[in-house]
């Protein structure tokens, strides 16, 4: 009888450069070592410099792969440009760009969302993965082949009053998604993530009763723990996903609504 081929191969990322933003903490951190420990080197970024740093000393000490700290504003449009070409002339390529870096502000009610407010919100959740798409998109297509994946939210599709901003900015992401995909067919492939409720450290100022409520609202019955985004965030990466572009993959415990 003939056997398939062992599958596991296609997700290991040797060889290969992956660059992810908002990567000191949180999702990106998770997304950081798994990407190290099935051989990819990294580049580290968020606004948090000496976290990045921190991060790229763990990575080196336990899994040997390179790693690269970058402080980067997403939201600044020179300082993307500044990543992307630190990135690039340190490691000679970027072969994964995940998008991940994100925030969402309380603010007292929607007349009052300031400007400031409304231009950083779009700034980092969308302006810096257009700008940093682009740029490393265009590498990745003259280089023959490469991964982007952006980090969206549930809210883009169920959005609620108290976070009107962030769930448009993160409409836009999926839209860019599906542009780039296109745009940059065949040699790069471009996917989202939609992650629902994780329960990194920015829960911790979630109300009890917020995180009470998942029980509820969660088909799962629960919000995710921050290494549950890895298996999404391997496959889209690896050529596991050699056929995957233009999707977005929920990874939200049954959150959003099926035909969202």
């Amino acid at each position: 009888m003939n056997r398939s081929p062992d599958p596991t191969p296609r997700f290991r990322l040797d060889g290969k450069v992956a660059l992810v933003t908002g990567g000191s903490r949180g999702l990106g951190r998770e997304m950081i070592l798994a990407f190290a420990r099935v051989g990819a080197d990294v580049v580290i970024s968020s606004r948090k410099e000496e976290a990045c740093r921190a991060l790229a000393r763990q990575v080196e000490n336990e899994t040997g792969q390179r790693a690269l700290a970058v402080g980067c504003h997403v939201g600044h449009w020179a300082e993307c440009d500044d990543l992307a070409r630190r990135a690039l002339d340190h490691f000679g390529r970027v072969d994964v760009l995940v998008n991940n870096a994100g925030m969402s502000p309380l603010y007292p009610s929607l007349v009052e969302i300031t400007e400031e407010l409304y231009d950083k919100v779009f700034g980092v959740n969308l302006k810096g993965a257009f700008r940093l798409s682009v740029l490393l998109g265009k590498a990745m297509v003259e280089a023959g082949s490469g991964s982007i994946i952006g980090v969206s939210s549930v809210a883009a599709v169920q959005p609620s009053p108290a976070e009107v901003p962030y769930g448009m900015a993160k409409a836009g992401l999926h839209n860019l998604t599906k542009s780039l995909a296109r745009a940059f067919a065949p040699r790069v492939r471009v996917n989202c993530i939609m992650p629902g409720a994780f329960m990194t450290d920015i829960s911790a100022a979630w109300p009890e009763a917020m995180i009470e409520s998942l029980g509820r609202i969660v088909p799962l019955g629960r919000g995710g723990e921050p290494d549950e985004v890895v298996g999404a965030a391997l496959f889209l990466a690896s050529d596991a996903a050699s056929y995957v572009t233009g999707s977005i993959l929920k990874v939200d415990g049954g959150m959003a609504f099926p035909n969202d």
